[in-house]
């Protein structure tokens, strides 16, 4: 019969055994983290409106590290319809139940943000090939900048495989049902800017 490694344990739980695979395989690694339990992850973004497919990816993510933070950002880059306080509040809502979640904001260059909160693991999202293609890029760049970060790549649900917060947009905005695709409280919110978005059209 196969003899189990050293450190392993009978009759121990799932954290006792990452924390010894830790301490005992990688010795390098082991260096950056004492305890499984002081990891932060964190999940960074615009969520411009927070969809079914963020909500998810946190959802898994949470079971798989103590302690997450969604850090979302104002992306100058992009042109949002919810101010940066109306996003960090949806996602605040939709993740209420999630007990080792917090929503926070940050701006500037997004290592900076995990050095600051003393975090080097991030977690995102793939749809696709194509989104591969640029988060690999991504994070080749990140550890460019910081060779502790790590990127943990979580596939999307098959349900949620063709979401995404622009086409979100655009439905809400042609008026289109959206329901299957985000939250109740963010489709409410979606539904309130349409038609203060009709109104205005309609004034001018």
């Amino acid at each position: 019969m196969e003899k189990w490694p050293s450190w392993f344990k009978a009759s121990v739980s799932k954290t006792d055994i990452w924390e010894n695979c830790i301490e005992g395989s990688n010795p390098s690694f082991s260096g950056r983290v004492n305890m499984i339990k002081e990891i932060l992850a964190v999940y960074p973004g615009s969520f411009d409106p927070p969809t079914n497919g963020h909500l998810d990816i946190v959802s898994r993510a949470s079971c798989l590290f103590p302690k997450m933070i969604v850090a979302i950002t104002e992306n100058m880059s992009k042109k949002h319809i919810f101010s940066l306080d109306k996003r960090i509040d949806l996602f605040r809502k939709i993740t209420k139940n999630l007990d080792n979640v917090k929503v926070m904001s940050f701006s500037g260059l997004l290592v900076n943000y995990l050095e600051k909160i003393n975090s080097f693991v991030l977690i995102r999202g793939l749809r696709a090939l194509s989104d591969f293609e640029y988060e690999f890029q991504m994070a080749l760049m990140n550890r460019k900048l910081n060779k502790k970060i790590e990127t943990i790549f979580l596939m999307t649900d098959q349900d949620y495989m063709f979401i995404s917060s622009n086409m979100i947009k655009e439905i809400a905005i042609l008026g289109g049902n959206i329901a299957d695709f985000v939250p109740d409280c963010v489709e409410k919110e979606l539904k309130k800017y349409v038609v203060g978005l009709s109104q205005e059209t309609y004034a001018k």
